[in-house]
């Protein structure tokens, strides 16, 4: 659809050029309430009225008399106070979208994308909060390639943050465990830290004197010096590990893990900390309560410090992230050491080093990473204070055009309904048994793992799926129902506007009816089932039967009007994904597929109900059925592509 109103602007620019003037901007067509009226709408001859100082009708009919002929347009009438409606020649319409796809109007806007998301603190097992932020940033990341852009996803790892200096003190101090006997537990490393960490937080609450031995241990990690480094190194490397299996299951992959070990021990930080001090944009405090610390001005805050350098000389996180923000853009002048961590599906997902750490080995020659034109931040909202500061840091450096392509993704939390709770056996405490949703807190050991969360998904997809499919293998039973807690848990973290507070309910998202993933999913498997009985009964393939029938098109006198109406209804919706996508995009509002996703589907499921396809006896009319049908479902998959909705071969 973008292609071909691309297409018709120009034409119409050009046809109005000598007579009127338009400014191209002022060329956009509208889509119109109702097929009956038009396609689409031109409301500028309301504007070329008011110049012109003429009645908005008599304007209108001008510049329709100049548009006659416009190519793949049938029909073009004045309406309303005055519009100039277009009216599509609907059989070339389908034929040009049947043959060109719906990505032909779109083009890459920068010379490459960078995508930060998911970030877990590589200290115990992900949860299902953190599933919420990396569904949005995946979904993200397809749809910027269906646009066009080259894309590189990054996964921040805080590996030598407070939340694995916590752990690495809980083993030394608590455990008095060394690295030797770390490495000897074999229970699940990432659920066993959630456990440690949790101790750790209620020991230190209760033991403040314990925070000068924590604080020594968070120094030693930052400078990478002792047992305590080598100790945190193990722990995030191994936690790491766990979380990318888990985000694998819901098809989530990164091109390159940069950590902040790398940022400290490369001199990124001190790179950028000159540069914050050569430019003023950042000042040592001498008295207050932030005497002896290095803190920035807050621009829309003046009265307001926020530290960057702790009076102890550590770094803050939004320092480390300052430091972090311009690499991205390859404003510092430097690069990280790389290696290889680990292989998915054949790719390579590669780590940052500092090159000279005791463990490291394998570092890859020839490897680049980050030089953005834009990057987009996915971080909770929570965040939105020190992302904003982030950027005031990069534009204080006098790097205005990043700071304005620098993008927080920001979204709400994610909780649980009491029912779900109930499901994966949590108990809530006296105080929260009354609350109508649960949030999660990994530092209190509240909450549901991502994992403990999938497996809850899938045992539920499971007995689903038997109920429906009893002569199935097992093996087979055990996919689909994989795939369908795929595509309950990603389109229920996607169809909430991102700023709302998601709570998550099973029966709700593994519902096979209304707004959920499996519905979706439902839909696609049955217009598949269409094409594989068409095989059945004459053995021929969807592309040989499609291949049969050019031309057939030309002739929708074939059908009814009710019919014509539906088909032209589900063929003019189905081709604009391109732009609901960049409308997604746009607003960071990924719900927007989501609800097109939804839409298109329901109009298809009535249309299914009310015509037969197969069963028709007019070969011209089931061809037409099965061109709309195969369109549709075509569409209808590649949107769930895009938001990483698997459709099984069953459901």
């Amino acid at each position: 659809m973008i292609g071909i109103r691309k297409r018709l602007q120009a034409e119409i620019g050009e046809r109005l050029k000598e007579a009127f003037a338009p400014d191209p901007h002022e060329l956009e067509l509208g889509e119109t309430p109702d097929h009956k009226f038009g396609d689409l709408a031109l409301s500028y001859p309301l504007q070329a009225a008011r110049k012109l100082g003429l009645p908005p009708r008599q304007a209108a009919e001008r510049v329709a008399a100049l548009l006659t002929g416009l190519e793949g347009v049938e029909k073009i009438l004045v309406a309303g106070p005055g519009y100039v409606n277009l009216y599509f020649d609907r059989s070339r319409f389908f034929e040009e979208a049947l043959r060109t796809g719906d990505s032909s109007g779109l083009a890459a806007e920068e010379t490459k994308v960078v995508i930060e998301h998911t970030n877990i603190n590589p200290n115990k097992a992900a949860h299902i909060g953190h599933l919420r932020n990396a569904c949005l940033g995946d979904t993200l990341a397809r749809c910027l390639r269906y646009k066009g852009e080259t894309v590189e996803v990054q996964n921040y790892i805080d590996d030598t943050g407070v939340q694995v200096v916590d752990v690495v003190f809980g083993f030394m101090e608590l455990e008095k465990k060394s690295l030797a006997d770390i490495k000897e537990i074999t229970d699940r490393f990432d659920y066993y830290c959630w456990d440690l960490y949790s101790r750790v937080s209620a020991y230190l609450g209760q033991h403040t004197e314990a925070q000068v031995r924590k604080a020594e241990i968070l120094k030693k990690v930052e400078r990478g010096q002792g047992p305590e480094y080598e100790m945190s190194r193990h722990v995030s490397r191994r936690i790491l590990l766990a979380h990318l299996a888990t985000m694998k299951r819901l098809d989530i992959r990164y091109d390159v893990l940069p950590c902040e070990s790398s940022i400290l021990h490369l001199n990124f930080w001190q790179k950028a900390f000159e540069l914050l001090k050569e430019r003023k944009a950042v000042y040592f405090a001498s008295e207050g309560e932030n005497a002896g610390c290095w803190v920035m001005k807050l621009e829309d805050e003046p009265d307001r410090e926020k530290v960057i350098v702790r009076s102890d000389g550590t770094v803050t996180y939004v320092g480390k992230d300052i430091a972090y923000q311009l690499w991205k853009f390859g404003l510092l002048g430097l690069d990280f050491k790389y290696e290889a961590f680990a292989q998915d599906d054949g790719n390579t997902i590669w780590i940052t080093s500092a090159g000279h750490e005791a463990n490291s080995s394998g570092i890859a020659s020839g490897q680049s990473f980050g030089r953005a034109g834009k990057v987009y931040n996915v971080i909770d909202v929570r965040q939105s204070y020190l992302q904003k500061v982030v950027v005031q840091g990069v534009r204080a450096l006098g790097f205005g055009g990043q700071a304005d392509k620098s993008v927080h993704f920001s979204y709400e939390m994610v909780a649980l309904s009491p029912r779900s709770l109930k499901e994966v056996g949590y108990t809530p405490t006296e105080e929260e048994k009354d609350k109508s949703f649960h949030e999660v807190s990994g530092r209190k050991g509240l909450g549901v793992k991502a994992d403990d969360f999938l497996d809850r998904l899938e045992e539920k997809a499971l007995a689903e799926v038997e109920k429906r499919n009893p002569e199935l293998p097992a093996e087979e039973k055990r996919l689909t129902a994989r795939r369908i807690a795929v595509g309950a848990v990603r389109y229920f973290m996607l169809k909430f506007a991102r700023n709302t507070l998601i709570v998550f309910d099973f029966d709700e998202a593994l519902n096979f009816e209304g707004e959920t993933g499996p519905y979706l999913q439902y839909t696609v498997v049955r217009l598949e089932s269409i094409f594989r009985k068409l095989k059945e009964r004459t053995g021929l393939t969807e592309s040989e039967v499609l291949a049969g029938t050019g031309g057939i098109l030309a002739n929708f006198s074939l059908l009814d009007g009710a019919e014509s109406a539906q088909i032209w209804d589900l063929v003019f919706t189905a081709s604009c994904l391109d732009e609901a996508v960049l409308r997604a995009v746009g607003s960071l509002e990924l719900a927007h597929l989501a609800k097109f996703t939804f839409s298109l589907s329901q109009k298809v499921n009535a249309y299914y109900h009310q015509y037969q396809i197969l069963a028709e006896e007019n070969l011209e009319v089931r061809a037409i059925r099965l061109l709309t049908i195969s369109y549709i479902k075509n569409r209808l998959a590649r949107a769930l592509e895009l938001m990483g909705v698997p459709v099984p071969d069953r459901m």
